[in-house]
Protein backbone atom coordinates (compact mmCIF):
# COMPACT_ATOMS: atom_id res chain seq x y z
CA UNK A 1 0.00 0.00 0.00
CA UNK A 2 2.68 2.65 0.36
CA UNK A 3 6.20 2.57 -1.13
CA UNK A 4 7.46 5.55 0.65
CA UNK A 5 7.05 5.85 4.82
CA UNK A 6 8.16 9.12 6.95
CA UNK A 7 8.65 8.94 10.74
CA UNK A 8 9.14 11.15 13.59
CA UNK A 9 11.53 10.70 15.63
CA UNK A 10 11.12 11.20 19.19
CA UNK A 11 8.61 9.74 21.00
CA UNK A 12 8.09 7.27 17.50
CA UNK A 13 11.60 5.78 16.77
CA UNK A 14 13.13 6.86 19.73
CA UNK A 15 11.93 6.48 23.63
CA UNK A 16 12.45 10.14 24.58
CA UNK A 17 9.94 10.94 27.23
CA UNK A 18 11.25 10.72 30.19
CA UNK A 19 14.50 12.62 28.87
CA UNK A 20 12.31 15.53 27.44
CA UNK A 21 10.13 16.04 30.35
CA UNK A 22 13.44 16.04 32.78
CA UNK A 23 15.14 18.59 30.49
CA UNK A 24 11.77 20.57 30.31
CA UNK A 25 11.80 20.38 34.30
CA UNK A 26 14.91 21.04 34.71
CA UNK A 27 15.09 24.52 32.53
CA UNK A 28 11.21 25.00 33.94
CA UNK A 29 13.17 25.26 37.92
CA UNK A 30 15.94 26.87 36.85
CA UNK A 31 14.25 30.03 35.23
CA UNK A 32 11.42 30.18 36.87
CA UNK A 33 11.88 28.16 39.78
CA UNK A 34 8.56 26.05 39.52
CA UNK A 35 8.07 22.41 39.57
CA UNK A 36 5.61 21.00 36.75
CA UNK A 37 4.47 17.83 36.20
CA UNK A 38 4.55 15.93 33.04
CA UNK A 39 1.40 17.09 31.87
CA UNK A 40 2.04 20.40 31.65
CA UNK A 41 4.97 19.39 28.89
CA UNK A 42 2.74 16.51 26.67
CA UNK A 43 0.30 18.66 25.01
CA UNK A 44 3.20 20.11 23.15
CA UNK A 45 5.20 17.52 22.46
CA UNK A 46 5.92 17.65 18.16
CA UNK A 47 6.73 21.32 18.10
CA UNK A 48 9.36 23.09 18.09
CA UNK A 49 10.88 23.69 21.28
CA UNK A 50 11.27 27.51 20.90
CA UNK A 51 7.62 27.76 20.46
CA UNK A 52 7.00 25.58 23.33
CA UNK A 53 9.98 27.51 26.07
CA UNK A 54 7.67 30.99 24.86
CA UNK A 55 4.63 29.76 25.91
CA UNK A 56 5.91 28.64 29.27
CA UNK A 57 8.59 32.48 29.83
CA UNK A 58 7.46 34.85 27.17
CA UNK A 59 9.69 36.96 26.48
CA UNK A 60 12.83 34.02 27.64
CA UNK A 61 12.75 31.51 25.17
CA UNK A 62 15.95 32.29 23.78
CA UNK A 63 17.57 32.39 27.71
CA UNK A 64 15.67 28.81 28.17
CA UNK A 65 16.78 26.76 25.55
CA UNK A 66 20.54 27.17 26.00
CA UNK A 67 19.52 25.51 29.12
CA UNK A 68 17.49 23.07 27.74
CA UNK A 69 19.81 21.62 24.90
CA UNK A 70 22.37 22.10 28.05
CA UNK A 71 20.48 19.52 30.13
CA UNK A 72 19.27 17.52 27.16
CA UNK A 73 22.53 16.60 25.28
CA UNK A 74 24.07 15.56 28.92
CA UNK A 75 21.47 13.48 29.88
CA UNK A 76 20.75 11.76 26.57
CA UNK A 77 22.80 8.72 25.90
CA UNK A 78 21.72 7.90 29.73
CA UNK A 79 17.98 8.51 29.44
CA UNK A 80 17.02 7.62 26.06
CA UNK A 81 15.45 4.59 25.37
CA UNK A 82 15.33 2.43 22.54
CA UNK A 83 11.63 1.35 20.89
CA UNK A 84 11.39 -2.61 21.25
CA UNK A 85 11.19 -4.01 17.77
CA UNK A 86 12.65 -0.55 16.04
CA UNK A 87 15.03 -1.24 14.56
CA UNK A 88 13.76 -5.04 13.21
CA UNK A 89 10.86 -3.87 11.66
CA UNK A 90 12.94 -1.05 9.77
CA UNK A 91 15.68 -3.64 8.70
CA UNK A 92 12.65 -5.48 7.17
CA UNK A 93 11.12 -2.20 5.42
CA UNK A 94 14.04 -1.29 4.25
CA UNK A 95 14.67 -4.82 2.85
CA UNK A 96 11.32 -4.42 1.07
CA UNK A 97 12.76 -1.57 -0.61
CA UNK A 98 10.45 1.04 1.50
CA UNK A 99 11.75 4.55 0.79
CA UNK A 100 12.36 5.37 4.78
CA UNK A 101 12.95 8.75 5.77
CA UNK A 102 13.15 11.04 9.00
CA UNK A 103 10.86 14.16 9.67
CA UNK A 104 11.68 15.74 12.84
CA UNK A 105 10.86 19.11 14.56
CA UNK A 106 14.69 18.56 16.50
CA UNK A 107 17.63 20.22 15.14
CA UNK A 108 19.67 18.23 13.26
CA UNK A 109 22.74 17.66 15.41
CA UNK A 110 20.72 16.00 17.72
CA UNK A 111 18.29 14.15 16.34
CA UNK A 112 21.15 12.46 14.31
CA UNK A 113 22.41 11.63 17.72
CA UNK A 114 19.30 9.47 18.70
CA UNK A 115 19.38 7.68 15.56
CA UNK A 116 23.58 6.58 15.98
CA UNK A 117 23.15 5.53 19.40
CA UNK A 118 20.35 3.20 18.61
CA UNK A 119 22.14 1.88 15.01
CA UNK A 120 19.12 3.54 12.79
CA UNK A 121 20.74 6.28 10.98
CA UNK A 122 21.74 3.69 7.29
CA UNK A 123 17.89 2.92 7.14
CA UNK A 124 17.11 6.85 5.84
CA UNK A 125 17.40 7.98 2.95
CA UNK A 126 15.59 11.62 3.21
CA UNK A 127 16.13 13.69 6.83
CA UNK A 128 14.70 16.77 7.61
CA UNK A 129 15.10 18.98 10.77
CA UNK A 130 14.28 21.98 12.02
CA UNK A 131 16.49 23.99 10.24
CA UNK A 132 15.83 22.95 6.95
CA UNK A 133 11.90 24.62 6.63
CA UNK A 134 11.14 27.71 7.78
CA UNK A 135 7.64 26.43 8.80
CA UNK A 136 7.30 23.48 10.95
CA UNK A 137 4.98 21.29 12.69
CA UNK A 138 1.78 21.01 12.25
CA UNK A 139 2.17 23.19 8.63
CA UNK A 140 3.33 20.91 5.63
CA UNK A 141 6.25 22.25 4.95
CA UNK A 142 8.81 19.73 6.68
CA UNK A 143 6.86 16.31 5.43
CA UNK A 144 6.67 18.17 1.45
CA UNK A 145 10.49 19.00 1.79
CA UNK A 146 11.18 15.66 2.60
CA UNK A 147 9.29 14.55 -0.21
CA UNK A 148 10.99 17.34 -3.08
CA UNK A 149 14.41 15.98 -1.73
CA UNK A 150 13.11 12.14 -2.38
CA UNK A 151 11.26 13.32 -6.07
CA UNK A 152 8.33 11.51 -4.68
CA UNK A 153 4.68 12.70 -5.19
CA UNK A 154 2.11 12.61 -2.24
CA UNK A 155 0.49 9.03 -2.97
CA UNK A 156 2.22 6.19 -1.55
CA UNK A 157 3.64 7.98 1.47
CA UNK A 158 2.77 7.47 5.14
CA UNK A 159 3.35 9.56 7.95
CA UNK A 160 4.01 7.96 11.52
CA UNK A 161 3.85 9.58 14.71
CA UNK A 162 3.26 10.15 18.32
CA UNK A 163 2.24 13.79 18.57
CA UNK A 164 -1.45 16.05 17.61
CA UNK A 165 1.27 18.05 15.63
CA UNK A 166 2.45 14.68 13.32
CA UNK A 167 -0.94 14.13 12.37
CA UNK A 168 -2.23 17.83 11.48
CA UNK A 169 1.21 18.06 9.46
CA UNK A 170 0.30 15.14 7.25
CA UNK A 171 -2.97 15.77 6.90
CA UNK A 172 -1.63 19.21 5.65
CA UNK A 173 0.66 17.73 3.43
CA UNK A 174 -2.04 15.63 1.81
CA UNK A 175 -0.25 12.34 2.80
CA UNK A 176 -1.74 9.32 4.84
CA UNK A 177 -1.52 9.45 8.70
CA UNK A 178 -0.69 6.99 11.32
CA UNK A 179 -0.50 7.78 15.04
CA UNK A 180 1.32 5.38 17.75
CA UNK A 181 -0.15 4.26 20.90
CA UNK A 182 3.18 4.31 22.61
CA UNK A 183 3.07 7.86 22.47
CA UNK A 184 2.87 9.78 25.58
CA UNK A 185 -0.10 11.47 24.35
CA UNK A 186 -3.67 10.32 25.95
CA UNK A 187 -5.03 7.61 23.44
CA UNK A 188 -8.05 9.73 23.11
CA UNK A 189 -5.94 12.45 22.15
CA UNK A 190 -4.42 10.99 19.33
CA UNK A 191 -7.71 9.52 18.01
CA UNK A 192 -9.53 12.82 18.53
CA UNK A 193 -7.46 14.02 15.11
CA UNK A 194 -8.58 11.17 13.26
CA UNK A 195 -5.21 9.14 12.09
CA UNK A 196 -6.00 7.20 9.04
CA UNK A 197 -4.25 4.29 11.01
CA UNK A 198 -3.26 3.21 14.53
CA UNK A 199 -0.41 1.23 15.26
CA UNK A 200 -0.89 -0.35 18.24
CA UNK A 201 3.03 -2.04 18.03
CA UNK A 202 6.20 -1.61 16.02
CA UNK A 203 5.34 -4.65 13.62
CA UNK A 204 1.97 -3.37 12.64
CA UNK A 205 3.54 -0.98 9.82
CA UNK A 206 4.71 -4.14 8.38
CA UNK A 207 0.85 -5.07 7.78
CA UNK A 208 0.53 -1.90 5.83
CA UNK A 209 3.10 -2.77 2.90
Amino acid sequence: MFDCILFDLDGTLIDTNDLVIKSYQHTIRTHLGQDWGPEKFIPYFGEPLIYSLERFAPGQAEELIQTYRSFNLANHDALAKEIAGIHATLQVLHQKGITLGVVTSKLKLSAQRGLGLFGLKDFFQVFVAYEDTEQHKPEAAPILHALNSLQHDTDGVLYVGDSTYDIRCAKAAGVKSAAVMWSAYEREVLLAEQPDYILENVSDLLQLI
